[in-house]
């Protein structure tokens, strides 16, 4: 019996047959990232790139979702999750994925590893070392680490030391040779020494500093006999909670962040043979009343391997590749204003350059006609030449005002840094809400032009981040409809001034009204099926997991409409069950790009593709607290140019997609996209074809992505029909920043 088929007996008002769980649903997500790592035709340090970031991905799951599990568990709050799950229910199937995952990241390392000695990268763990390198390997400790480390006696005269989130520490049992007295001893390992130490030589030889120092333990511990030691690593609960009626939020949100630094453990790792009175000790300084105990017998921290996929082997990685700047705006001589105003624009990162945002704003800051610029700033990473622009247009004499999210997660001291300098330049600094967080990308620029005023915006799906920007997909949006410059004011009103706009004439805001917008466009869909006319839906996006926008979603599939989703991460909805969910596929695409875009498109009483589809981009997911919580903006594309752009090449290519799409079953299971007649490669496409802002609809060689490419049978529309393995994506071009496939946004 097919599994929809068990599922249409079941109780489909029962939420545990119409939702998947969301935890679980995500750590789906990272399998399929793992699933990457052990693909025969990626780059081998590519692979490894892959493996670390699944176990970067996962300790952040912990540190964030589970810890917050376990902090409802202390609580005794018995709220149940989409799927009827209590917190305790959900810890108990949580641990028991999260093990089976670590344990396949052990594996896959233990391949991998493998194949990097074969290609003359090694890692050497406990193995022995001719004299040259043993005398290289002292010598490093001695002058490198020694001074930097600190052994510190566990009894009761020395209390017991404070271990950071993420942090990796040593116990040594020890006996003093003087008397046999026994001595424990542990040893934090700084962060400030690297994870992989590269041995000198041609060939690369890494080993990990925890190795390193219990070889040479001997270094540490003169006069001492080493019986044994452990190796652990703590993750912390890592969440940021904020009073709703705090007077002064950057001192709430820095006395946060000094707690955050401390708060309860909720993960410890164990790797060796820990004396039995070792692990006791630490499971009870740690206090670890509620967390979960990992042994590991293999690599611990996996995600610090990515120090190994910086080795320069470019025969091991894709090969190089550079986003092309927008020709459009190289026709008006890098005008942006001019390329702007002549006709909407759309940029395609990564394969368009992030650099014409910069150029915006850099253009905006040195036109003495430009008189304001106003700018969100969610996540704008380290080096940042957006606040650098911004910095530059204030002491240009701009009235410069700049929108800075707080509550940004793991980027909120550097958030501080940047509101503190963009104040200092003169830059009116605001920091929205309290209890929401502003997630809208929105740039607005004001110039004197025909004696008045012309606004320009930008919307984007994706962050104000340069280095994000070369590896995730998303879309900028430039355009100088005076509608939508309205709307854009009316937005930053709200933010800066609580003035809560009566009406928008183009945007729907949340938490004002984008779900109202969407849901009126999934109602239409509905009268046109029940009407007879073509109805259809297609959107991409990061998570779908608000259960009210689901159920409106199964409505439309029973009503007839047919619905595509390409979801790359978490999905709480239930594809292909009869009676429920019959008429709705869901892909995930994870490949050598994040898929990162926000696209909606409604078909709109004609068959999609089509000119008359009511096509959006959003910085929003479909998640409650996108669009409860946070200040995200949903915008129409009405230009037919970027209409056409966005829906006939960004979401059909997302769609035809075969060599990096899993298939969602109605059980919860992912699979890989069976073979096709024509295999389509997304990311391939792209790289290889000229930029969409160039010349409207052209492409490589004159052709468009192929409309008729989703006719019955060019891919497969239930899981049934897909297969288990990797298929041949062939080689793709290189990236040499770190790709993230977190969740964080």
């Amino acid at each position: 019996m097919e599994v929809g088929q068990k599922l249409a007996k079941a109780d489909v008002a029962d939420s545990s047959q119409r939702y998947f769980n969301r935890e679980l649903s995500w750590l789906s997500f990272n399998r399929r990232v793992l699933a990457e790592a052990c693909n025969p035709d990626y780059p081998l340090l590519e692979r490894l790139r892959f493996l670390s970031i699944s176990g970067s991905n996962l300790d952040e799951f912990l540190m964030v979702r589970v810890a917050g599990l376990y902090g409802q568990v202390r609580r005794r709050i018995e709220q149940t999750s989409i799927d009827g799950l209590t917190p305790t229910q959900q810890l108990a199937a949580i641990t028991e994925a999260v093990l089976a995952l670590e344990a396949a990241q052990q594996a896959v390392w233990q391949d991998l590893r493998a194949s990097l000695a074969n290609e003359g990268i090694t890692v050497l763990g406990k193995r022995r070392v001719d004299a040259e390198r043993s005398r290289w390997l002292r010598a490093f400790v001695n002058e490198h680490v020694l001074p930097i480390i600190t052994p510190q006696a566990i009894d009761p005269a020395h209390p017991f030391p404070f271990v950071a989130s993420q942090g990796i520490g040593i116990l040594f049992s020890l006996v003093r040779t003087a008397d046999g007295a026994p001595v424990m001893e542990m040893v934090l390992i700084p962060q400030q020494l690297p994870r992989f130490v590269r041995l000198p030589g041609v060939e690369a030889s890494y080993i990990a500093i925890e190795d390193l120092i219990c070889r040479h333990a001997s270094l540490l511990f003169p006069g001492f006999k080493v019986l044994g030691h452990g190796v652990f690593r703590i993750l912390r609960d890592s969440d940021i909670e904020i009073e709703e009626d705090a007077e002064d939020l950057v001192r709430t949100f820095r006395t946060a962040i000094q707690r955050r630094r401390r708060g309860s453990v909720v993960v410890l790792r164990l790797q060796g043979d820990f004396d039995p009175a070792a692990e006791q000790l630490l499971r009870t300084q740690l206090g670890l009343d509620h967390a979960l105990v990992i042994d590991s017998p293999g690599l611990i921290g996996i995600g610090g391997l990515a120090g190994i996929v910086e080795e320069d082997r470019p025969d091991l990685k894709f090969e190089p590749y550079s986003p092309r700047y927008p020709e459009r705006i190289r026709e008006h001589d890098g005008d942006c204003f001019a390329a702007i105003r002549e006709k909407d624009i759309v940029i395609h990162h990564p394969y368009e350059s992030f650099e014409v945002v910069v150029d915006f704003l850099r253009q905006a800051a040195s036109d003495p006609d430009v008189v304001a610029i106003k700018q969100t700033l969610y996540r704008a990473g380290k080096q940042s030449a957006v606040i650098a622009a911004l910095i530059a247009a204030a002491d240009a004499g701009k009235s410069v005002t700049a929108v800075v999210e707080l509550k940004a997660r793991f980027d909120e001291e550097q958030n501080l840094l940047w509101a503190s300098q963009l104040e200092r330049a003169g830059v009116q600094v605001i920091y929205g809400f309290v209890d929401w967080k502003t997630h809208a990308k929105v740039s607005m620029v004001v110039r004197r032009e025909d004696g008045g005023y012309r606004t320009y915006c930008h919307f984007g799906t994706g962050n104000y981040h340069p280095v994000t920007a070369r590896i995730y997909t998303d879309l900028s949006f430039f355009t100088a409809d005076p509608r939508m410059g309205r709307d854009a004011a009316r937005l930053f009103n709200f933010i800066t001034g609580y003035v809560e706009p009566r009406r928008t004439e183009l945007l729907a805001i949340a938490p004002l009204g984008l779900r109202t917008r969407l849901g009126e466009c999934i109602s239409a869909e509905i009268e046109h099926a029940r009407a007879g006319r073509p109805a259809a839906i297609w959107a991409k996006m990061n998570s779908l997991t608000d259960p009210d926008l689901i159920e409106q979603l199964y409505a439309a599939s029973n009503a007839g409409v047919q619905i595509s989703l390409a979801v790359r991460g978490i999905c709480c909805l239930r594809p292909g069950v009869p009676g429920m969910s019959e008429r709705i596929t869901v892909k995930s695409i994870i490949g050598r790009f994040l898929e990162h875009s926000r696209i909606w498109a409604f078909a709109n009483g004609a068959p999609l593709p089509s000119p008359r589809a009511r096509v959006y981009i959003s910085s929003a997911d479909a998640m409650t607290r996108n669009f409860d919580r946070r200040v995200e903006v949903l915008v129409p594309i009405r230009n037919r140019t970027v209409h056409d752009q966005v829906l006939d090449q960004v979401m059909m290519a997302n769609l035809l997609d075969t060599e990096q799409s899993w298939l969602l079953a109605a059980d919860g299971t992912y699979q890989r996209v069976g073979p096709v007649e024509q295999p389509f490669n997304l990311h391939r496409y792209f790289m290889t074809n000229p930029s969409l802002s160039g010349r409207g609809a052209a492409l490589g060689n004159g052709r468009k992505v192929p409309k008729l490419a989703l006719r019955r049978g060019a891919l497969p529309a239930r899981p049934d029909r897909a297969r288990s393995g990797t298929p041949g994506a062939g080689p793709l071009p290189h990236s040499r920043d770190r790709m993230a496939l977190e969740t964080t946004d």
